[in-house]
Protein backbone atom coordinates (compact mmCIF):
# COMPACT_ATOMS: atom_id res chain seq x y z
CA UNK A 1 0.00 0.00 0.00
CA UNK A 2 2.98 2.21 1.06
CA UNK A 3 4.54 1.94 -2.37
CA UNK A 4 0.94 2.49 -4.51
CA UNK A 5 0.88 5.72 -2.73
CA UNK A 6 3.94 7.01 -3.00
CA UNK A 7 3.96 5.71 -6.62
CA UNK A 8 0.51 7.72 -7.01
CA UNK A 9 2.30 11.02 -5.90
CA UNK A 10 5.14 11.20 -7.85
CA UNK A 11 2.88 10.19 -10.82
CA UNK A 12 0.38 13.22 -9.76
CA UNK A 13 3.41 15.75 -8.74
CA UNK A 14 4.20 14.95 -12.68
CA UNK A 15 0.80 15.19 -14.87
CA UNK A 16 -0.73 17.56 -13.22
CA UNK A 17 1.53 20.40 -14.09
CA UNK A 18 1.80 18.98 -17.31
CA UNK A 19 -2.15 18.95 -17.69
CA UNK A 20 -2.44 22.96 -16.15
CA UNK A 21 0.46 23.31 -18.56
CA UNK A 22 -1.38 23.09 -21.83
CA UNK A 23 -0.24 23.55 -24.84
CA UNK A 24 3.42 22.16 -26.06
CA UNK A 25 4.16 20.77 -23.01
CA UNK A 26 0.63 18.66 -22.52
CA UNK A 27 1.17 17.90 -26.25
CA UNK A 28 5.15 16.48 -25.82
CA UNK A 29 4.16 15.08 -22.12
CA UNK A 30 0.90 12.54 -23.45
CA UNK A 31 3.32 11.75 -26.35
CA UNK A 32 6.01 10.34 -24.14
CA UNK A 33 3.07 8.29 -21.65
CA UNK A 34 1.43 7.20 -24.87
CA UNK A 35 4.66 6.05 -26.64
CA UNK A 36 5.75 4.32 -23.37
CA UNK A 37 2.12 3.15 -23.60
CA UNK A 38 2.45 1.40 -26.89
CA UNK A 39 5.53 -0.21 -26.55
CA UNK A 40 4.10 -2.16 -23.07
CA UNK A 41 2.03 -3.46 -25.98
CA UNK A 42 4.30 -4.80 -27.58
CA UNK A 43 6.36 -6.58 -25.11
CA UNK A 44 3.35 -7.80 -24.42
CA UNK A 45 2.97 -9.48 -27.32
CA UNK A 46 6.08 -10.80 -27.17
CA UNK A 47 5.42 -13.19 -24.14
CA UNK A 48 3.54 -14.63 -26.77
CA UNK A 49 5.80 -14.35 -30.00
CA UNK A 50 8.44 -11.99 -30.50
CA UNK A 51 8.36 -9.83 -33.60
CA UNK A 52 11.55 -8.81 -35.70
CA UNK A 53 13.17 -6.02 -34.14
CA UNK A 54 12.53 -3.76 -37.29
CA UNK A 55 8.87 -4.30 -37.36
CA UNK A 56 8.47 -2.79 -34.02
CA UNK A 57 10.47 0.22 -35.36
CA UNK A 58 8.15 0.57 -37.96
CA UNK A 59 4.73 0.24 -35.93
CA UNK A 60 6.13 2.98 -33.35
CA UNK A 61 6.81 4.86 -36.49
CA UNK A 62 3.13 4.58 -37.61
CA UNK A 63 2.02 5.36 -34.41
CA UNK A 64 3.94 8.55 -33.84
CA UNK A 65 2.21 9.51 -37.16
CA UNK A 66 -0.97 9.16 -35.77
CA UNK A 67 -0.15 10.38 -32.17
CA UNK A 68 1.55 14.11 -33.33
CA UNK A 69 -1.33 14.69 -36.05
CA UNK A 70 -3.59 16.74 -33.31
CA UNK A 71 -0.74 19.32 -32.43
CA UNK A 72 -1.48 21.92 -34.20
CA UNK A 73 -5.44 22.14 -34.93
CA UNK A 74 -6.48 23.91 -32.30
CA UNK A 75 -8.32 20.84 -30.19
CA UNK A 76 -10.14 20.13 -32.97
CA UNK A 77 -11.34 16.18 -32.65
CA UNK A 78 -11.28 13.34 -34.71
CA UNK A 79 -9.34 15.81 -37.73
CA UNK A 80 -7.12 13.69 -39.95
CA UNK A 81 -4.70 13.31 -42.60
CA UNK A 82 -6.56 10.33 -43.94
CA UNK A 83 -3.06 10.04 -46.27
CA UNK A 84 -1.57 8.48 -43.21
CA UNK A 85 -3.55 5.92 -42.73
CA UNK A 86 -3.29 3.92 -45.69
CA UNK A 87 0.48 4.35 -45.52
CA UNK A 88 0.59 2.97 -42.34
CA UNK A 89 -1.80 -0.28 -43.21
CA UNK A 90 1.10 -0.76 -46.48
CA UNK A 91 3.69 -0.19 -43.80
CA UNK A 92 2.71 -2.85 -41.68
CA UNK A 93 0.76 -5.41 -43.74
CA UNK A 94 3.06 -5.73 -46.62
CA UNK A 95 6.32 -6.78 -44.67
CA UNK A 96 4.84 -10.17 -44.50
CA UNK A 97 5.79 -10.88 -47.68
CA UNK A 98 9.26 -11.10 -46.63
CA UNK A 99 8.71 -12.82 -43.46
CA UNK A 100 6.17 -15.07 -43.68
CA UNK A 101 8.15 -17.66 -44.80
CA UNK A 102 9.87 -17.80 -41.84
CA UNK A 103 6.48 -17.12 -39.71
CA UNK A 104 8.13 -14.46 -37.55
CA UNK A 105 5.98 -12.01 -38.97
CA UNK A 106 2.57 -13.08 -40.65
CA UNK A 107 -1.51 -11.56 -41.36
CA UNK A 108 -1.98 -12.16 -37.49
CA UNK A 109 0.66 -10.07 -36.40
CA UNK A 110 0.42 -7.60 -38.76
CA UNK A 111 -3.40 -6.90 -37.87
CA UNK A 112 -2.54 -6.80 -34.23
CA UNK A 113 0.07 -4.14 -35.29
CA UNK A 114 -2.26 -2.16 -37.08
CA UNK A 115 -4.91 -2.62 -34.48
CA UNK A 116 -2.64 -1.46 -31.63
CA UNK A 117 -1.41 1.39 -33.87
CA UNK A 118 -5.06 2.68 -34.57
CA UNK A 119 -6.33 2.11 -31.27
CA UNK A 120 -3.98 4.06 -29.33
CA UNK A 121 -2.23 6.52 -31.68
CA UNK A 122 -6.19 7.69 -32.23
CA UNK A 123 -7.02 7.19 -28.11
CA UNK A 124 -3.77 9.15 -27.24
CA UNK A 125 -4.29 11.82 -29.92
CA UNK A 126 -7.67 12.42 -29.02
CA UNK A 127 -6.35 12.91 -25.56
CA UNK A 128 -4.12 15.44 -26.79
CA UNK A 129 -7.14 17.21 -28.62
CA UNK A 130 -9.12 17.24 -25.38
CA UNK A 131 -6.87 19.12 -23.64
CA UNK A 132 -5.94 21.36 -26.41
CA UNK A 133 -9.75 22.19 -26.85
CA UNK A 134 -10.30 22.80 -23.03
CA UNK A 135 -8.37 21.91 -19.74
CA UNK A 136 -11.92 21.88 -18.11
CA UNK A 137 -13.80 18.63 -20.31
CA UNK A 138 -10.65 16.74 -19.80
CA UNK A 139 -10.49 17.29 -15.88
CA UNK A 140 -14.66 16.08 -16.70
CA UNK A 141 -13.45 12.99 -17.86
CA UNK A 142 -10.35 12.17 -15.34
CA UNK A 143 -13.04 13.24 -12.92
CA UNK A 144 -15.58 10.46 -14.16
CA UNK A 145 -12.93 7.89 -14.92
CA UNK A 146 -10.77 8.27 -11.64
CA UNK A 147 -14.28 8.30 -8.95
CA UNK A 148 -15.51 5.59 -11.15
CA UNK A 149 -12.73 3.54 -10.84
CA UNK A 150 -12.61 4.40 -6.89
CA UNK A 151 -16.01 3.57 -5.47
CA UNK A 152 -16.40 0.63 -7.78
CA UNK A 153 -13.52 -0.67 -5.60
CA UNK A 154 -14.85 0.61 -2.41
CA UNK A 155 -18.56 -0.54 -2.61
CA UNK A 156 -17.25 -3.66 -4.25
CA UNK A 157 -14.69 -4.70 -1.72
CA UNK A 158 -17.82 -3.67 1.33
CA UNK A 159 -20.86 -5.21 -0.27
CA UNK A 160 -19.77 -7.02 -3.66
CA UNK A 161 -21.07 -10.35 -4.08
CA UNK A 162 -21.71 -11.07 -7.63
CA UNK A 163 -18.92 -11.36 -9.84
CA UNK A 164 -19.16 -9.08 -13.47
CA UNK A 165 -16.90 -11.26 -15.49
CA UNK A 166 -14.81 -13.82 -13.63
CA UNK A 167 -13.05 -15.03 -16.61
CA UNK A 168 -11.43 -11.30 -17.23
CA UNK A 169 -11.39 -9.31 -14.27
CA UNK A 170 -12.51 -12.04 -10.78
CA UNK A 171 -12.63 -9.10 -8.79
CA UNK A 172 -15.01 -6.97 -10.11
CA UNK A 173 -18.49 -7.39 -9.16
CA UNK A 174 -21.57 -6.17 -10.38
CA UNK A 175 -22.06 -4.07 -6.76
CA UNK A 176 -18.84 -2.50 -7.25
CA UNK A 177 -20.15 -1.69 -10.75
CA UNK A 178 -23.11 -0.03 -9.89
CA UNK A 179 -21.64 2.10 -7.05
CA UNK A 180 -19.13 3.76 -9.15
CA UNK A 181 -21.52 4.38 -11.94
CA UNK A 182 -23.54 6.27 -9.29
CA UNK A 183 -20.87 8.33 -7.67
CA UNK A 184 -18.95 8.40 -10.41
CA UNK A 185 -21.90 10.22 -12.53
CA UNK A 186 -23.15 12.12 -9.30
CA UNK A 187 -19.34 13.78 -8.48
CA UNK A 188 -18.60 14.67 -12.15
CA UNK A 189 -22.05 15.90 -13.58
CA UNK A 190 -21.45 18.58 -10.11
CA UNK A 191 -18.29 19.35 -11.31
CA UNK A 192 -19.58 19.77 -14.84
CA UNK A 193 -22.71 22.18 -13.93
CA UNK A 194 -19.77 24.24 -12.10
CA UNK A 195 -17.20 24.30 -13.99
CA UNK A 196 -19.33 25.33 -17.04
CA UNK A 197 -22.37 27.31 -15.39
CA UNK A 198 -24.48 24.32 -17.23
CA UNK A 199 -28.32 25.29 -16.99
CA UNK A 200 -29.86 23.59 -19.92
CA UNK A 201 -31.10 19.73 -19.89
CA UNK A 202 -29.25 18.12 -16.83
CA UNK A 203 -30.95 15.20 -17.85
CA UNK A 204 -29.26 14.62 -20.61
CA UNK A 205 -26.10 15.39 -18.86
CA UNK A 206 -26.14 12.87 -16.63
CA UNK A 207 -27.32 10.22 -19.29
CA UNK A 208 -24.01 11.11 -21.30
CA UNK A 209 -21.72 11.01 -18.11
CA UNK A 210 -23.57 7.53 -17.20
CA UNK A 211 -22.88 6.53 -20.66
CA UNK A 212 -19.15 7.98 -20.25
CA UNK A 213 -18.65 5.75 -16.64
CA UNK A 214 -19.87 2.47 -18.15
CA UNK A 215 -17.68 3.28 -21.12
CA UNK A 216 -14.47 3.76 -18.83
CA UNK A 217 -15.74 1.00 -16.98
CA UNK A 218 -15.69 -1.40 -20.91
CA UNK A 219 -11.94 -0.08 -21.23
CA UNK A 220 -10.98 -1.19 -18.14
CA UNK A 221 -12.90 -4.73 -18.66
CA UNK A 222 -11.45 -5.02 -22.30
CA UNK A 223 -7.13 -4.07 -21.15
CA UNK A 224 -7.59 -6.48 -18.62
CA UNK A 225 -8.79 -9.06 -21.05
CA UNK A 226 -5.94 -7.73 -23.46
CA UNK A 227 -3.48 -9.01 -20.34
CA UNK A 228 -5.41 -12.32 -19.91
CA UNK A 229 -4.60 -13.03 -23.37
CA UNK A 230 -1.03 -12.50 -23.30
CA UNK A 231 -0.63 -13.78 -20.35
CA UNK A 232 1.05 -11.31 -18.07
CA UNK A 233 -0.12 -9.13 -14.54
CA UNK A 234 0.18 -5.73 -15.88
CA UNK A 235 1.60 -4.15 -18.91
CA UNK A 236 4.47 -2.40 -17.20
CA UNK A 237 6.20 -1.70 -14.28
CA UNK A 238 7.24 2.20 -14.35
CA UNK A 239 4.26 2.61 -11.84
CA UNK A 240 5.19 0.71 -9.04
CA UNK A 241 2.20 -0.94 -7.16
CA UNK A 242 -0.12 0.01 -10.13
CA UNK A 243 1.78 -1.10 -13.34
CA UNK A 244 2.28 0.61 -16.82
CA UNK A 245 0.69 3.26 -18.23
CA UNK A 246 -1.26 1.45 -19.90
CA UNK A 247 -3.20 -0.43 -16.60
CA UNK A 248 -3.37 3.77 -15.49
CA UNK A 249 -4.96 5.08 -18.84
CA UNK A 250 -7.01 2.38 -19.71
CA UNK A 251 -10.50 3.87 -18.98
CA UNK A 252 -9.51 7.31 -19.78
CA UNK A 253 -8.76 5.95 -23.78
CA UNK A 254 -11.81 4.26 -23.61
CA UNK A 255 -13.93 7.66 -23.09
CA UNK A 256 -11.80 10.14 -24.98
CA UNK A 257 -12.73 7.90 -27.70
CA UNK A 258 -16.10 8.34 -26.92
CA UNK A 259 -16.49 11.87 -26.00
CA UNK A 260 -15.10 12.56 -29.23
CA UNK A 261 -17.63 11.24 -30.73
CA UNK A 262 -20.82 12.59 -28.29
CA UNK A 263 -19.42 15.86 -28.46
CA UNK A 264 -19.79 15.96 -32.69
CA UNK A 265 -23.42 15.12 -32.19
CA UNK A 266 -24.70 17.18 -29.16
Amino acid sequence: MKQRVISAIVALMIVIPMIIAGGKIFCVGASILGLIGFIELLNAKDKKKKMPFLIKILSIICFLLLLINNWSLNGKLFVADYKRIPFIILLLVTPIVFYNKSKEYDIEDALFLLGGVLFLGVGFNQLIGIRLLDVKYLVYLLLITIFTDTFAYIVGRLVGKHKMSPTVSPNKTWEGFFGGLVFGTFISTVYYISAFNYNRNIFLLVCVTALLSVIGALGDLTFSSIKRHFAVKDFGKIMPGHGGILDRLDSILYVVLAFGILISIF
